[in-house]
């Protein structure tokens, strides 16, 4: 990490009440957290892309799924 970016990271009020590691921890969950959910969803997209439905195993039940008139 560059001097610079670290004086600007000491200077904040947050950084001076509970410690620069503290903060970075923080930081670094905050973006782990970020990571993992784009990943998640990412796969989401990937598994439910296109128009293949349920595949050939399962045709036909696609109108199985509705849900009962009340």
């Amino acid at each position: 990490m560059d001097e610079a970016l670290l004086a600007k990271l000491d200077a904040d009020e947050e950084t001076r009440r509970d410690g620069r590691s503290a903060v970075l921890r923080r930081a670094a969950e905050r973006y782990l957290k970020q990571r993992q959910r784009t990943s998640i969803s990412e796969r989401y997209r990937k598994a439910y892309a296109g128009e293949a439905g349920l595949g050939a195993g399962f045709e036909g039940w696609e109108r199985e799924g509705v849900w009962p008139n009340e």
